[in-house]
């Protein structure tokens, strides 16, 4: 940098004294900018770049260059780490947070009018309807990945043991698995314990144990094709650092964007990484609802039906392709507040 701000100068055909008057800086730090003895501040090399007619662009990368080199350049883990802000700096650049619709807003609203009655139930009063939440949400998540078992199905096999004829093997594990995974999360919750790229690791591994163990807990290692040509999943290479990044941007949004949207934002960037060969959908719904418990709301469960799953599927793919994040945030919230009258109107009984 220290070589632009100089040949600009010269340029101009202005003595270092004659630029520090133009800007009002000290001509002994203008010198010392040239010598790279020192190095500008950010309003500074504003200033310097509209006087010297210098491409902002073009000297606020060498200057940012600089000034991370100056930081970590010697650091035995630099590279890495600049690896890893490379991604987190472009995920933030893909989530922005932005201010919210007037109908997102008044369903943000009703939703958290809705969750202030919960605390107004006893515990003794809600644990069963609680329960009974849960099962509902492992048929819905299962039934959105084509298993068979019913609702009652459903229940039977996680809360008696039973063995249900005619339904496969895989069918029973689905449901297994998926209730301990609600219970994996729920004591990560209960523990106060952070969710980071580790857990995802082990919902995936609690997700496919006995049905595809060689998958289990294991990020793809292959490109994959999908059908819609919009969607394009990231390099295999790139899946930690990816899944890392969005963990780390929950984690320094988490207490400044309301619940429904980090959750629905984090669900969305995950599908979009697309870590796994199976498994994205149902640990991506584990993901969202474990923010949403995090926070106090009620698990979101979409209802097995065909209206609802072509609803959910259309808003996905508007947020993954990019065309519309917006409706996708809605659907969420939609199914949030859902849930959260069904529980009030049951409870109430």
């Amino acid at each position: 940098m220290k070589t632009l701000l100089k040949k600009a100068r010269e340029l101009k055909n202005l003595k270092t004294r004659e630029v520090a008057q133009l800007l009002g800086i000290d001509q002994a730090l203008i010198s010392k900018f040239e010598s790279g003895s020192r190095k500008p501040t950010k309003d500074q090399v504003t200033k310097l770049a509209k006087l010297l007619e210098i491409d902002l662009e073009t000297i606020m990368v060498s200057w940012l260059k600089e000034k991370i080199i100056h930081e970590i350049g010697q650091d035995e883990f630099a590279l890495k780490a600049l690896r890893a802000a490379e991604e987190e700096i472009k995920l933030n650049s893909i989530l922005p947070v932005k201010k919210v619709s007037t109908l997102l807003q008044k369903i943000l609203d009703e939703i958290d009018f809705i969750k202030s009655k919960l605390k107004t139930f006893s515990q003794i009063k809600t644990s069963s309807i609680t329960q009974a939440l849960e099962v509902e949400y492992t048929f819905c998540s299962n039934w959105m990945e084509g298993n068979t078992l019913s609702l009652e199905e459903t229940d039977l096999v996680i809360n008696e043991g039973q063995t249900i004829s005619g339904k496969s093997m895989r069918e029973h594990l689905e449901a297994i698995n998926h209730q301990e995974a609600i219970e994996f999360i729920k004591n990560r919750i209960q523990n106060n314990e952070a969710l980071l790229e580790k857990e995802i690791v082990s919902l995936h591994s609690i997700i496919l144990r006995g049905i595809l163990p060689k998958e289990a807990g294991q990020y793809r290692a292959v490109a994959i094709t999908i059908k819609d040509k919009s969607f394009n999943p990231c390099d295999p290479a790139a899946i930690p650092q990816e899944v890392e990044a969005l963990f780390n941007w929950y984690e320094g949004n988490k207490n400044k964007i309301h619940p429904i949207i980090l959750a629905a934002t984090v669900k969305e960037r995950f599908l979009t990484i697309h870590p796994f060969i199976n498994g994205n959908g149902k640990v991506s719904r584990l993901i969202m609802n474990s923010i949403l418990l995090q926070h106090g709301y009620l698990v979101a469960s979409i209802k097995a039906d065909n209206d609802n799953r072509n609803l959910y599927y259309q808003a996905l793919k508007g947020a993954i392709t990019k065309e519309n994040k917006d409706d996708f945030i809605l659907f969420v919230a939609q199914i949030e507040k859902q849930s959260l009258e069904h529980y009030i109107e049951t409870v109430s009984q």
